[in-house]
């Protein structure tokens, strides 16, 4: 009998598509061979051509959930996504600070890529004065980095002063993802030893439709990295390694923008052939 994968506890929403979201996140951690649980905060409705509506979970639910969870397995990391609402976000912060687990990565998702609002204004408060200094990594794209400092970015220096600001409001360690450049910059703002440290992560941009969910993909590969013991740096290059093979493997799906494809090593598996690699990546250390 082989020994317990590492489990990896999601909190996050529900997309119907399982572009993004709580199913998407549990196929991103199987495909990273961890164990997900999973706490649902919000139902939508939407596809790949956005989200209609939203509705929250009872927070009260929430809490349970998460304190029954937390008294059953031992969890080695944590994604937190979509929280929907103030009630929310304060039950997971509540449960962070009794539960002092080891790996936080959050994902502080505020709008969907259609436009539709998935935090309210007390939620993106909580966030910042309570999530944010719990968790020991913070994900934001370009423009949650922007809405949560009031700083505009939209290039790599930006993205460096941005993450000094959220580090000056409580993040240990920040990633800024850039996706959306015309090159897929991501910067890694950690503090080490000798203060606040910088790595940036270069890729070509892949020219796709096929990229709902990839902030989810990151962020939670990211968490299933760190739950198997890997340091920050290391984990953050084979998350953004997981999403562009995931990118570049995706299938056309649905009448809007397509997921990706989360589970693609299976079909590799399945090939007599053998691997080809994911994909090749420029490190640059700052």
């Amino acid at each position: 009998m082989g020994a317990t994968p590492p489990v990896v506890l999601t909190i996050a929403g529900f997309d119907p598509s399982s572009g993004a979201g709580v199913t998407a996140d549990i196929k991103t951690i199987a495909a990273h061979e961890c164990y997900g649980v999973s706490c649902i905060t919000a139902l939508t409705v939407q596809s790949t051509r956005g989200v209609r509506r939203v509705v929250g979970v009872d927070a009260g639910i929430v809490a349970e959930t998460l304190q029954e969870l937390a008294a059953d397995v031992a969890l080695d990391a944590v994604h937190i996504g979509m929280l929907g609402n103030g009630l929310v976000a304060e039950a997971v912060a509540d449960f962070l600070e009794q539960a002092k687990l080891g790996h936080v990565v959050l994902d502080p998702i505020l709008k969907s890529s259609s436009g539709a609002d998935l935090l309210d204004a007390e939620g993106t408060r909580l966030l910042v004065e309570r999530l944010v200094p719990l968790a020991e990594v913070v994900t934001p794209n370009l423009d949650e980095a922007s809405a949560l400092t009031g700083m505009v970015v939209t290039n790599l220096e930006e993205m460096r002063a941005a993450a000094e600001r959220l580090h000056a409001m409580g993040a240990r360690n920040v990633v800024v993802t850039g996706g959306h450049l015309e090159k897929a910059i991501d910067l890694l703002s950690f503090t080490g030893g000798r203060g606040v440290e910088q790595e940036v992560f270069k890729a070509e941009r892949l020219r796709s439709n096929a990229t709902h969910g990839t902030g989810c993909a990151f962020s939670t590969a990211l968490a299933c990295h760190l739950a198997q013991g890997r340091g920050l740096p290391e984990a953050v290059l084979l998350a953004k390694v997981y999403v562009s093979a995931a990118i570049a493997n995706a299938h056309p799906l649905g009448q809007g923008v397509g997921p990706l494809h989360h589970l693609y090593r299976m079909g590799q598996q399945r090939r007599a052939s053998g691997g080809v690699p994911e994909a090749e990546h420029a490190h640059s250390r700052n």
